[in-house]
């Protein structure tokens, strides 16, 4: 009996360490696609970045040359308050979707259903 009970022993350190091995390459598996997904997302932000803020100065530009004459102190500094209202609205919705990070969501999953799996047997 003693043998029979250490051999189940060994199965259940086995199938534990089996577990806990799967939980950790979902873990690093996901850990890999978030870096992905955000290096993705920083390159592509940075070229859109780029090309925006060049437009939007030649088109400042034009807008100020247009007024030039007649207003063009009071055409650049509406255009600027303008701007600094647009980046302030950017600012609010960037602080509002990196208080949305969902990191770890299925990692964390699993583990409550695993101890949901545990704690009901």
């Amino acid at each position: 009996m003693p043998g029979g009970l250490v051999q189940s022993l060994r199965k259940l350190a086995a199938t534990l360490i089996a577990v806990v091995q799967t939980r950790l390459e979902l873990l690093v598996t996901e850990i890999e696609e978030e870096r992905l997904r955000v290096l993705h997302l920083l390159l592509w932000g940075c070229v859109a970045l780029f090309f925006l803020a060049f437009g939007v100065l030649m088109l400042t530009f034009a807008v100020v040359v247009l007024f030039w004459d007649t207003h063009r102190l009071l055409v650049a500094v509406l255009l600027g308050a303008f701007y600094l209202a647009i980046g302030a609205i950017f600012v609010v919705v960037a602080r509002r979707a990196a208080r949305r990070s969902r990191l770890f969501a299925t990692s964390l999953a699993e583990l409550a259903k695993d101890r949901e799996r545990l704690t009901s047997k």
